[in-house]
């Protein structure tokens, strides 16, 4: 079971999308400034979570939210 998950940054306002199979440990990671990618906007909340199958289905949906009509779909439910 993977976890698609977007983040928010409690500093800027900026979400950071990523799956992982362990949420917890992974959110540590971001917030100790472990992850290149966030290490300059902690800290982070979690904003959205979704259990996916299996890898592939992950990565497709990691790669939909970080698409256009999925950046557009978090503005509208979550600003």
């Amino acid at each position: 079971m993977y976890i698609v998950y977007i983040l928010q940054s409690l500093n800027n306002g900026k979400t950071y999308t990523g799956f992982t199979k362990n949420m917890v440990q992974r959110l540590l990671e971001h917030n100790k400034g472990n992850v290149d990618a966030t290490k300059n906007r902690r800290p982070l909340k979690i904003l959205y979570t979704e259990e996916i199958a299996n890898l592939a289905d992950a990565k497709d949906r990691e790669r939909y939210w970080k698409s256009g009509a999925g950046r557009r779909k978090i503005r509208k439910f979550f600003s």
